[in-house]
């Protein structure tokens, strides 16, 4: 069974379009995009039927950890998804993950019925199975470009738009369609470093006045889904600089 970590530090980034192709201009002389191009990211979120883990998760605490399924594209019930637990431990991100048929993925997380082959990841996720009990939640899609450093590959930006959910109709396999968590034209950038950000790429945010922002995909919709999230209303005072700064129209 193949199994992935991956530890890093995340930064998140929630910008207009007018401010995002201002970035994707100035970016062009240090980054490349990705073998992969626009992807459409699929996600099913298992939580507690009293939404412990996203509850959690929200208070911010010291350390907090989700599970969920993923896949690159409209997955089959044959097609390759991966099982997630992410883990955030004093703002380390830590992810472990394996690979399963989606088919596998239902019959393990919906029937006790355990993959055959086993490795330490899939016994961490025995183990969250027996202390939370957790059922599917929440799909979230959105649509990604990643992109890579020319002289440092290991220095990553990824750009997420279109973000959208459903409580209904949860299976993977039924499509990408849900509503949508941002405006329109929205994006939100992910820094993902193992150490720190190069400093052109620091200077590059203080001049296009870009800070990072606290930002969970599940933990928003959950918000505002009790009235508790607006993206405007929270990025009003940034707007505000933006229209100062002509990056965006009054």
């Amino acid at each position: 069974m193949s199994q992935l970590v991956f530890n890093r530090y995340e930064k998140k980034y929630l910008m207009p379009e007018s401010v995002y192709l201002a970035l994707c201009e100035r970016l062009k002389e240090q980054m490349s995009v990705d073998q992969y191009g626009l992807t459409t990211i699929c996600n099913l979120y298992y939580d507690t039927p009293d939404d412990l883990l996203i509850r959690r998760s929200i208070e911010r605490p010291k350390y907090k950890e989700k599970l969920r399924l993923r896949s690159y594209g409209i997955p089959e019930k044959d097609s390759v998804v991966f099982l997630e637990i992410k883990k955030k431990h004093k703002k380390i991100v830590n992810k472990r993950r394996i690979e399963l048929t989606l088919a596998e993925a239902y019959d393990y997380l919906s029937h006790g019925i355990r993959p055959e082959k086993d490795c330490q990841i899939l016994r961490e996720i025995d183990f969250l199975l027996f202390r939370y009990q957790p059922e599917p939640k929440l799909y979230l899609a959105y649509d990604r470009i990643a992109l890579y450093g020319k002289e440092d590959p290991q220095f990553r930006l990824t750009f997420d738009t279109a973000v959208r959910s459903r409580r209904m109709l949860l299976g993977m396999e039924h499509g990408a369609f849900g509503t949508p968590l941002m405006p329109d034209n929205w994006f939100l950038m992910e820094c993902k470093i193992q150490n720190s950000v190069p400093k052109w790429f620091s200077d590059l945010l203080a001049e296009l006045k870009i800070y990072s922002t606290p930002f969970s995909k599940y933990g928003n919709i959950y918000k505002r889904e009790r009235g508790m999230w607006d993206a405007e209303s929270m990025m009003a005072h940034r707007l505000g600089n933006w229209k100062t700064s002509s990056l965006i129209d009054h």
